[in-house]
């Protein structure tokens, strides 16, 4: 099961939005938008916005997460939000031997399916390890005779047997990453991802995301979430037709996340 954790965020996110916005429309000063904007007032004025459609002035703030127990079939996936700043456990200079590997819920359960995926995950193993021990071996060589002390061209030599013995792993092998979005490419990926339709993996951490910023900045992702949140479905003829359940888990999900702050 994915885990996200919230390192960090811009403080007071709310607030420097309205103040952001309000700037457009205003002749104070930032620090005098600022002293005026109290809590009931950001409130009001975010709810304004929102009903404007103006979205930029929430690019202004950031949220940033820990992402880890997901697989590099995921990392496929959330790369292709581009509006993101991503860290990746490199797969050139960390070994993976033994990884670990990421079983999805409709194999769990089954286990003649179960079997099959752990023999699959055994084999790629095997031969990611027996790739490392080659090419180690013929890198350590190659630099030893052009001169390198023999420990150092070993230790080098381990980390060019990385580089393409990887080519050997699996995308369901494990990796953990660090991203960061801004508010309006986090409503969008909301959109996206938490959408019934969305792959299981990436709408699990996509949920367990929203959970966690919904509580700090709930005028701002008030309506966030998947694409029948606020309205009709989105997926036309595609849609999964349980609109209602998807809608009355975000209001739970919210309701809980308020409570938990």
């Amino acid at each position: 099961m994915p885990t996200v954790t919230l390192i960090t965020h811009t403080p007071e996110p709310e607030k420097v939005v309205a103040a952001a916005a309000k700037l457009c429309y205003s002749k104070s000063g930032v620090q005098t938008l600022l002293d005026k904007l109290d809590e009931q007032k950001t409130a009001d004025f975010l709810e304004m916005l929102s009903g404007l459609g103006h979205e930029s002035p929430i690019e202004h703030i950031t949220f940033t997460f820990g992402i880890e127990g997901v697989s590099r079939a995921f990392l496929a996936q959330i790369t292709r939000h581009r509006i993101a700043s991503y860290s990746v456990q490199s797969q050139r200079y960390v070994s993976k031997a033994d990884f670990p590997y990421i079983t999805p819920p409709s194999i769990q359960g089954i286990p003649e399916a179960e079997a099959l995926l752990r023999e699959a995950m055994n084999a790629c193993n095997e031969y990611y390890e027996r790739l490392q021990t080659i090419l180690t071996e013929a890198h350590t060589a190659r630099l030893t005779a052009e001169g390198e002390d023999e420990k150092e061209a070993r230790r080098a030599a381990s980390k060019l047997a990385n580089e393409d013995a990887r080519f050997v792993l699996p995308n369901a092998c494990d990796t953990r990453m660090v991203v960061t979005m801004n508010a309006r490419s986090l409503q969008n990926f909301f959109r996206l991802r938490c959408c019934n339709r969305a792959q299981w993996e990436i709408r699990e951490v996509a949920k367990q995301m929203y959970a966690l910023v919904y509580p700090i900045a709930p005028h701002i992702f008030a309506h966030s979430g998947p694409g029948c949140l606020g309205g009709a479905c989105t997926e036309g003829k595609m849609s999964c037709g349980r609109m209602d359940e998807v809608r009355a888990e975000y209001r739970r999900i919210q309701s809980e996340a308020v409570k938990s702050k």
